[in-house]
């Protein structure tokens, strides 16, 4: 899907949701190769302005990439109905994540100071500081309005990795990016959404949400 599509339509949910016109959603897509920058993003970290189209968003974070072969979840839920704590919010996200990457194996991790989901590389050569490599393989960010959540996270099945050289990462350098195939797993994008449905619930158990995918989407 386009990424001002998604947007757009997004937007208008999220808004629909806090009005009590809508219900809560998760989007599950894919965008053509593209860069975001969050709120947070230093133009030092775009690397190669020209390789790919850029758009600024008001999302929490710094650079990111978005296309084919990464999950794209979009998270439109009321917040203020759980809790009004942003911090846990954040963390329910990286909890449905990695709660996600279980499932086939894979053991993701938080990092202090670093929002997203990490995996250990004890087989890649340590950083210079002797540091044990660590790649991400989800990127989270977003938005609240009026307690509604929009954006959300991103989950690398097999995207080309080669696409993230024109960023820096979340402004992070020295560790890497990783997707679920380059860990050797044969995991399509069927697989990783029948996983993130199941392991919703453990992440957040009320109110129930809808999953699906916006009005616009090709199927």
């Amino acid at each position: 899907m386009p990424y001002e599509t998604a947007l757009s339509e997004m937007e208008a949910r999220a808004a629909a949701i806090a009005e009590g016109r809508a219900s809560e959603a998760v989007w599950l897509l894919e965008h053509p190769p593209l860069y975001t920058a969050g709120t947070s993003a230093d133009p030092a970290d775009l690397r190669d302005p020209d390789r790919f189209p850029v758009y600024q968003t008001r999302r929490g974070g710094q650079y990111t990439y978005h296309g084919p072969g990464q999950r794209v979840v979009y998270v439109m839920l009321d917040v203020g109905a759980r809790g009004r704590d942003v911090r846990a919010f954040v963390s329910g996200l990286e909890a449905w994540v990695i709660a996600t990457l279980a499932e086939f194996g894979v053991t993701g991790e938080r990092r202090a100071g670093r929002v997203g989901v990490w995996v250990r590389r004890p087989e890649k050569p340590p950083l210079p500081d002797g540091t044990g490599r660590e790649d991400k393989i989800a990127a989270i960010g977003v938005r609240l309005r009026k307690w509604v959540s929009f954006h959300g996270i991103s989950i690398n099945v097999e995207p080309d990795l080669s696409h993230f050289d024109g960023i820096v990462p979340c402004g992070i350098s020295g560790h890497g990016v990783t997707s679920l195939v380059d860990l050797g797993l044969p995991v399509t994008m069927d697989d990783l959404d029948v996983a993130l449905k199941r392991t919703f619930p453990t992440a957040f158990p009320t109110p129930e949400a809808v999953s699906e995918t916006p009005r616009t989407a090709s199927s």
